[in-house]
């Protein structure tokens, strides 16, 4: 599924909670993304998952800065360290299509199961977003909200040379 520019829901009407997160809407006009709508996006993605051993789907949504939502899942091998995360999968297309401006990604397991970021994903999204928001449902169903600093806080960050 390729990267689409999707309406946020309630936010434009103001009955829902901001995310902080925004794209370009008609006009010029900036437009919101909730935490919620974010999800749904996540959910549309956690369908195509491809998980025959563990049975664990996992949909990821990430919300770049003029309001593209790539879609990942969780793909699994035989090989289990050959498998890839749903937020990973995500953060892949988009940097393959050229893009790298991050803003929020939700991350789904469904509505009973609590899902958040793995470390190996905690440290791929720092690598582009340090300060990107992240959403995932808790073991109730109740959508989390954290700041990606806030669930790494030591990242590993390569002091790279300048070039000549």
């Amino acid at each position: 599924m390729s990267a689409r520019a999707v309406r946020p829901a309630a936010a434009s009407r103001g009955r829902a909670r901001r995310a902080g997160a925004a794209g370009p809407g008609r006009n010029g006009r900036v437009r919101r993304w909730t935490g919620a709508r974010l999800m749904a996006e996540a959910e549309i993605a956690r369908k195509t998952a491809y998980a025959p051993y563990s049975r664990f789907h996992v949909g990821a949504a990430l919300l770049t800065r003029n309001g593209r939502v790539f879609h990942g899942c969780n793909v699994e091998n035989a090989s289990f360290g050959l498998s890839a995360c749903a937020e990973r999968t995500a953060v892949w297309k988009a940097v393959s299509e050229g893009v790298r401006d991050f803003v929020a990604i939700a991350v789904t397991a469904g509505e009973a199961g609590g899902a958040s970021p793995c470390g190996s994903c905690r440290q791929v999204m720092h690598e582009f977003a340090p300060r990107m928001l992240v959403y995932w449902r808790d073991g109730s169903g109740r959508i989390v909200r954290r700041r990606l600093g806030a669930l790494l806080e030591r990242a590993f960050d390569f002091k790279r040379k300048e070039s000549k």
